[in-house]
C-alpha cells in the first residue's frame, strides 16, 4: 500500500482533533494512532512532534514515563487460531492485548501457531549451520533421509549449508532464505556472523524479518501488504527511547555497536560492498521496492526501532508469533505456551490455560522467570519500559519483604545489573 504526503494544514487539524479527544497521550502513542486512522498517510513521528509544539499540546507531564508503543493490525484474522479470544485496545500506557470472549477451563489447548519469522536459539542455528538441523522449521535433522533436501543455490564454488527437511519446508524457505543464502546474497553473511559473535538475537530476528518484508515485494500475491501490517503492529520501544528511560539509572548506550551493526545491515540489504555482490542482490530483488517501504526499513531511526521490536515479541526460543506476541505480562500467568510438537519442536508453539479463564478475562503470559524474586522480575520488566511492576504478587512479596527487615532499596543496584550487555539483548 503506497503511503501519501499529508499537506500541512491536514495533517494540523487531524493532531488537534486527536488530542482534544485524547488529550494525555504522548508523541509517540499519537503519532501511531494518528498512522493506524490514516494508514496511507506518510508522516514522521518527528513532523508530529514539531507541529504538537507549536500547538502547546504536547503531554510534557506524560513525557519522562516510557512506554513501549503499538497498533491495531486490522487485518488479523485471530478466528484462524481461536475463537475463543479477541484482540483488546486497553489504553494508551497498556496498549492492545487478549481477553477470553468465552469461558475457557483449565489445561485447555487454545491454539498452535507457526512462526512468522524464526531466529532459533544459537546452538540451533549452529547445528542449521552445520546442515544438522532445518533451515526453515528448526527441527534436528538427525541421521540423513531422503527426505533431506539441501539449498537448490548450493554449488561447489558458492556452498550454502542450509539443509532442509523434507520439500515443504524447502519450499517454504523461499519467503526468507533466498536473502540470507550465502550462495545467493554472500553479502548477508558478515551481518549473520556479526550477529552470531554477539549473540545479539534482535539483530538476527532483525534480519530474518527484513528478509522476508524484501522478498514480499517481489511478489504479486498481496503479501507485503499483509506482512508489513504483521511487523507495523507489533509492540516497539526503539533503542535510543529505552536508553531514555534508562539513563538515569546509570546505563548508557553502545551507539558505536548499533552503527556497526546498522552499516553490515545495509550492506546486506540494500547497498553491498562489491560490484558481484550487487549484482547478486540484484539478480533476487528485481522489482523496485517502494521508496515508504525502504525507508520503514533502512533508515537508522527505524533500524533502531526495528530492533527493539524483534527484542520485545520474540519468543524465548526465537520465534516471532503473529497471535502470540499480543500477550501481556503478569507474575501469576494464566497462560502457559509450550513447545509439545515435537516435529517442530522450537517453531511450533501451542498456547493452553494454566487456569481457568471467565469470559472478559486478560490472557496473560510471564515476560520473566516467575521464578525470581520480586526485585529481579521488577528490573527486567524495567528494562524494557514496563514500569515498576504494581502486580498482587509483586506487592505481597514486597510487603513481606519490608515487614522483614529486607532491604528494598533498588536503584542502587540497578545500574550495575543493567550495565551489562543491554546493547546486545
Amino acid at each position: 500500500m503506497a503511503r501519501i504526503a499529508v499537506a500541512e494544514d491536514e495533517l494540523r487539524a487531524a493532531l488537534v482533533a486527536l488530542k482534544k479527544e485524547k488529550p494525555t497521550l504522548g508523541v509517540a502513542k499519537t503519532h501511531g494512532l494518528l498512522l493506524e486512522i490514516n494508514p496511507t498517510w506518510a508522516v514522521s513521528e518527528k513532523r508530529v512532534r514539531k507541529i504538537l509544539q507549536s500547538e502547546g499540546l504536547l503531554a510534557t507531564e506524560k513525557e519522562n514515563t516510557i512506554y513501549p508503543t503499538s497498533r491495531l493490525n486490522k487485518s488479523l484474522d485471530v478466528n484462524k487460531w481461536s475463537s475463543k479470544v479477541k484482540v483488546h485496545h486497553f489504553n494508551a500506557a497498556k496498549g492492545k492485548g487478549l481477553v477470553a470472549t468465552e469461558n475457557i477451563s483449565e489445561g485447555e489447548i487454545l491454539w498452535k501457531e507457526d512462526p512468522f519469522i524464526i531466529a532459533p536459539e544459537w546452538d540451533i542455528y549452529d547445528l542449521q549451520k552445520s546442515s544438522r538441523a532445518c533451515a526453515f522449521c528448526s527441527t534436528p535433522l538427525g541421521d540423513h533421509s531422503p527426505l533431506h533436501l539441501p539449498c537448490e543455490a548450493s554449488t561447489s564454488v558458492a556452498p550454502c549449508p542450509a539443509m532442509f527437511c523434507n520439500r515443504l519446508c524447502r519450499m517454504q524457505s523461499e519467503k526468507v532464505h533466498p536473502l540470507l543464502c550465502p550462495a545467493r546474497n554472500p553479502s548477508s553473511t558478515r551481518l549473520l556472523k556479526f550477529a552470531r559473535n554477539a549473540q545479539w538475537l534482535a539483530l538476527h530476528g532483525l534480519a530474518q524479518c527484513t528478509s522476508k518484508l524484501l522478498l514480499s515485494t517481489q511478489r504479486d500475491d498481496g503479501s507485503i501488504h499483509d506482512d508489513l501490517q504483521v511487523v507495523q503492529g507489533l509492540a516497539e520501544l526503539g533503542m535510543e527511547e529505552r536508553f531514555k528511560a534508562l539513563r538515569e539509572k546509570g546505563a548508557e548506550p553502545d551507539r558505536e555497536n548499533w552503527r556497526n551493526a546498522y552499516d553490515l545491515y545495509l550492506q546486506a540489504f540494500k547497498v553491498p560492498k562489491s560490484t558481484d555482490e550487487q549484482k547478486k542482490l540484484a539478480k533476487i530483488l528485481k522489482k523496485a521496492v517502494d521508496e515508504t517501504i525502504q525507508k520503514e526499513l533502512f533508515e537508522y531511526d527505524a533500524f533502531l526501532r526495528g530492533l527493539g521490536r524483534m527484542s520485545l515479541n520474540i519468543e524465548a526460543h526465537g520465534g516471532l508469533y503473529r497471535l502470540h506476541s499480543h500477550f501481556n505480562h503478569s507474575c501469576t500467568p494464566n497462560i502457559s505456551v509450550r513447545h509439545f510438537d515435537q516435529r517442530n519442536a522450537l517453531s511450533r508453539i501451542t498456547i493452553f490455560a494454566r487456569t481457568a479463564i471467565e469470559a472478559g478475562e486478560e490472557l496473560l503470559i510471564t515476560y520473566v522467570d516467575p521464578q525470581m524474586n520480586y526485585k529481579d522480575r521488577r528490573r527486567r520488566l524495567l528494562e524494557w519500559g514496563f514500569g515498576l511492576c504494581q502486580c498482587v504478587r509483586c506487592l505481597a512479596e514486597e510487603k513481606e519483604a519490608k515487614a522483614s527487615g529486607a532491604d528494598t532499596e533498588e536503584a542502587d543496584n540497578l545500574a550495575e545489573q543493567l550495565r551489562a550487555g543491554l546493547g546486545l539483548v
